[in-house]
């Protein structure tokens, strides 16, 4: 028996989905016992509580295997982290926005920084520039999640594919 059900009548439903009335809570319990099954309190909120007549460790195994499918087929999304400096060459960086957009196609979130050392923090507006270019330059892959923002002496932005 469920130890939570506390009300002296239920409303019980069988096995088959069919409603029995409302009865005893002591006389439920026998009916589900007489079938060799569990009474299952479904509603707790309602008033009189709805129980229900069914095998619990079938209802248990098959709730995890729903739950075991709709993990597969959700993807978990990686974020991938792509590093610059301010005054990264031309070449290297039409070599980083590719990568960049090869990790959009495939759905992954992308962290783009931009990494300052010692008098380099002068040009953050250069930092900055750099980090609007590359969001214009894959557009129509992705979208800006979270602007560009400070973070001591780095310049960080998110992109989500679209």
């Amino acid at each position: 028996m469920n130890e939570r059900i506390r009300a002296k009548t239920v409303r019980l439903i069988s096995l088959d989905g069919q409603q029995l009335g409302i009865m005893g809570t002591q006389q439920a319990l026998e009916s589900a016992r007489q079938e060799g099954h569990d009474l299952v309190e479904v509603s707790p909120n309602s008033d009189p509580p709805v129980c229900k007549i069914m095998d619990y460790g079938k209802y248990k195994y098959q709730a995890s295997k729903r739950f075991q499918e709709g993990k597969k087929k959700s993807k978990a999304f990686q974020l991938k982290e792509i590093r610059l400096r301010p005054h990264t060459e031309e070449h290297d960086l039409a070599f980083k926005i590719r990568n960049l957009r090869k990790f959009l196609e495939k759905k992954d979130r992308v962290k783009v920084t931009i990494m300052f050392r010692g008098r380099e923090l002068t040009y953050l507006d250069t930092g900055i520039h750099l980090l609007e270019r590359i969001a214009q330059e894959v557009a129509h892959r992705g979208t800006i999640d979270q602007p560009p923002t400070r973070e001591g002496w780095r310049v960080t932005m998110l992109l989500v594919p679209k």
